[in-house]
């Protein structure tokens, strides 16, 4: 990102972290982490694509692929390596990139955390709050992750960066 983040954009990126630290520790004090808890998390992941609210497992990653080809195409024009190669290989530059990441995809995790609380609701008539951070994080984040990297290297055939020896 070649702009300095808002003060908002800041505080919704801390908020979404607090959340997903807090629901974690809260869903493994209310479940557990016992092999029957392992075997329902993964069988009620598995079949939220079939129930209710369905629209989301489509909304949630477009939106997070707008907000990576916005920042691929950006990361090209200022000649920024590839995002996930980066966060991957360099120690240096990992945290500050995790940072953009977050802060672009921060409202899309919130609105995946809204979406399946709300899901659970009408399918469980419960609410498992470590179960809304992985699904948000699956919708959201990791789309972010992968296409980002992979726009930056598209983009860089038409945008150039001035050295294509980096492109990896």
């Amino acid at each position: 990102m070649d702009k300095t983040p808002s003060n908002a954009q800041v505080f919704l990126a801390r908020l979404v972290v607090a959340l997903s630290i807090a629901s974690v520790i809260v869903g493994l004090a209310l479940c557990g982490f016992s092999d029957e808890v392992r075997t329902r998390v993964w069988q009620n992941l598995l079949d939220r694509p079939g129930g209710p609210m369905v629209f989301r497992f489509v909304l949630q990653p477009i939106m997070a692929t707008i907000a990576a080809l916005r920042d691929g195409v950006n990361d090209a024009r200022t000649g920024r390596s590839p995002f996930l190669w980066t966060v991957l290989t360099d120690p240096a530059q990992r945290g500050g990139r995790l940072d953009e990441a977050l802060i672009a995809t921060a409202r899309i995790i919130l609105l995946g955390f809204a979406m399946d609380t709300i899901y659970q609701f009408i399918e469980f008539e419960t609410f498992r709050p470590a179960e809304v951070v992985m699904i948000a994080l699956l919708l959201a984040f990791v789309p972010y992750l992968v296409v980002r990297g992979l726009v930056t290297r598209i983009a860089r055939r038409w945008v150039g960066d001035g050295s294509s020896s980096d492109i990896r």
